[in-house]
């Protein structure tokens, strides 16, 4: 294997204040360095390994150099069982979703976030800011340098004074016009075994081909004329987007420099973009191989040891088992892993009109551990994934979800299942067009019931709620977007012209308005509930097909929230028996009190007598 390449000994620094060297020197604390060493030696052997171990220790010796003096002192008193609480909101945004054609972008995101989302979001997600070629940013030219088009690393930080911030790592592949892959085509031998190449198209026989998983129907070998002639290389997602060879360690080296500049320019959260392809081996499925899973639990070990307080998330729009996987035993994989099952779950749920399969699927959801959760989103920049429904919803569900979404406007996108046949891979769609069939003439009111309805079950399920910006605000379908640009996905990345979105969210009466300021008062209210924190418990109850119920308890006396969600557009009473259900205190309280509308219920004989309007929401607290 070839040596490191010269410029590799460099560390992305720039834009970052003078090292601070009469710091002592960082250390490797000595179960980190076993810990590391023990990965690095699976993966690339003894003296690889070792080799490897060394220039990872010398980046996090450099990131130590010019940790800012906030982080030092924050991490003093930290414990990771303190990573998450019940305030932890995340807002999912492109950095250019909002602007005037003046103005930086993100300049308008700035004042976006101060003036609306203080109350309730503490996260940011900014998708992939980057330089950039397709994709909408996840084919990345440059990974050290902020967008041109977007703004500069001043406004990211401005962003990151008043919120925390979640930013991608995209790991798994680069730009076609990254200077990496430019140089190999130039044949620069630095740059040899930096890609996944090959002689020609055909150079995979048609039997492990087969096996290839991949979430794309595009060719797997793309052809690129070299200075060495030509190169069929790897490429899983698109011609122009290269995946990464990461049987040479100098590409593992090189993104970790890359994650540790990110965590120096204030970045809380780390999402590991697209991991699960990360690691390829001809004759195998090339999807969650030991070596993801060993290279998620170094850059884990990195961080404990750097920088505790970040966190990594993974992305793997995957069967609800393999995506789990992701967590490793709960301590030292992934603290975040994305709740693929729960977006096509929610939709199955209120288009059929049933919480039979919520609630079987939420019933055997486990506590992680203390210090790991998931991340509960409904939509997002992607539109609504299905693989990880496909062990829960049955086939025919699942085209029922297809022929729903086509009805209701939105595009399907497919995968190539390696066998010459495609099946659905994603809904493109946004939520509320999904939600919402405009055939049925329903009134605007029951829509957006509706929608607040599926939007509040995210907020009291364990975990982190996570809400995409056209989310927030129940946009529609960009059917315009799509002409334009011939994207399927871009019916739900539509960019908001600044000026028209503030007349139209300081207009009550406007949908968006409407939307925005019911789901933001839940938010509010979620976050002033120490019931919601990730750790508190959770029970699911399956009262009725009719309603989502799940219970949180802080194990306080008055620390539990009973939720209930009617999924359905009919009106109808229930009797809860609280001792039946095991509702925590019960027998303690006089009644219960709807912290959303502050209706009051009394309890009779050990029962709740409740009254479910269409799409209502309970979250009802002992008194």
């Amino acid at each position: 294997m070839a040596d490191e390449p010269k410029d590799m000994k460099k560390s992305a620094v720039g834009h970052l204040p003078f090292p601070d060297y009469s710091r002592p020197v960082f250390q490797v604390p000595e179960h980190a360095r076993s810990r590391m060493l023990d990965k690095l030696t699976r993966i690339y052997g003894q003296t690889q390994g070792k080799a490897a171990y060394m220039e990872i220790g010398r980046l996090m010796k450099v990131y130590h150099a010019h940790k800012p003096p906030e982080r030092i002192a924050a991490e003093e008193d930290y414990h990771p069982e303190d990573r998450f609480s019940e305030k932890d909101v995340i807002l999912i945004t492109y950095g250019d979703m909002i602007q005037d054609g003046n103005k930086a972008p993100l300049l308008h995101l700035c004042r976006f976030a101060e003036e609306h989302l203080t109350d309730t979001f503490n996260t940011i997600h900014i998708l992939p800011f980057f330089p950039y070629s397709s994709d909408r940013g996840f084919a990345i030219k440059d990974f050290e340098q902020v967008d041109p088009n977007l703004g500069d690393w001043s406004h990211i930080a401005r962003i990151k004074d008043r919120f925390n911030l979640m930013v991608d790592l995209v790991l798994n592949h680069v730009s076609s016009e990254h200077r990496w892959f430019q140089e190999f085509l130039n044949a620069n031998p630095d740059y040899t075994d930096f890609f996944i190449a090959f002689p020609n198209e055909d150079a995979i026989p048609a039997e492990q081909l087969k096996k290839i998983i991949r979430p794309r129907t595009s060719k797997l070998l793309s052809p690129f004329n070299s200075l060495d002639g030509q190169k069929a290389v790897w490429t899983t997602f698109s011609r122009d987007q290269i995946d990464l060879n990461y049987k040479h360690w100098p590409v593992l080296s090189r993104m970790i420099d890359i994650l540790l500049f990110y965590v120096r320019q204030g970045a809380d959260v780390i999402r590991l973009d697209a991991v699960t392809y990360l690691w390829k081996e001809l004759g195998t499925l090339c999807v969650h191989l030991d070596e993801n899973h060993l290279v998620v639990k170094l850059f884990r070990d990195i961080l404990d040891a750097v920088a505790p307080q970040v966190t990594l998330i993974t992305e793997t729009n995957v069967p609800h088992s393999e995506n789990i996987s992701y967590f490793g035993n709960g301590r030292n994989e992934a603290q975040m892993v994305y709740n693929f099952a729960l977006p096509p779950l929610l939709l199955h749920t209120f288009i059929v009109e049933s919480a039979k399969k919520l609630t079987e699927w939420a019933q055997d959801l486990e506590k992680i551990s203390n210090t790991a959760t998931f991340f509960n989103f409904m939509d997002s920049h992607d539109g609504i994934g299905l693989p990880g429904a496909r062990e829960i919803l049955s086939g025919e569900e699942i085209e029922e979800l297809v022929q729903a979404v086509k009805k209701r406007g939105g595009l399907i996108s497919y995968k190539d299942n390696g066998d010459g046949t495609t099946s659905p891979y994603e809904l493109n769609i946004t939520c509320y067009s999904a939600l919402n069939d405009n055939a049925r003439n329903e009134s605007e009111q029951i829509k957006i019931k509706r929608y607040i309805a599926s939007r509040s079950i995210p907020l009291v399920l364990a975990g982190v709620p996570g809400i995409y910006l056209h989310g927030l605000l129940g946009s529609e379908n960009a059917i315009g977007a799509v002409e334009t640009d011939g994207v399927a996905r871009s019916i739900n990345r539509e960019t908001l012209n600044a000026e028209t979105l503030y007349k139209v969210l300081e207009d009550k009466s406007t949908t968006t308005a409407k939307i925005f300021n019911e789901f933001s008062e839940l938010i509010v209210k979620r976050r002033h509930e120490p019931a919601f924190h990730p750790n508190s418990a959770q029970r699911v109850l399956d009262l009725s097909d009719r309603i989502f119920t799940v219970i949180r308890t802080t194990g306080e006396k008055s620390g539990s929230l009973i939720c209930l969600t009617n999924v359905t557009n009919a009106a109808f009473e229930i009797k809860l028996d609280l001792a039946a259900a095991g509702v925590p205190g019960f027998c303690m309280a006089a009644n219960f009190t709807d912290i959303i509308s502050r209706a009051s219920y009394k309890i009779e004989d050990g029962i709740l007598n409740l009254f479910f309007a269409p799409y209502s929401v309970l979250w009802l607290k002992s008194d």
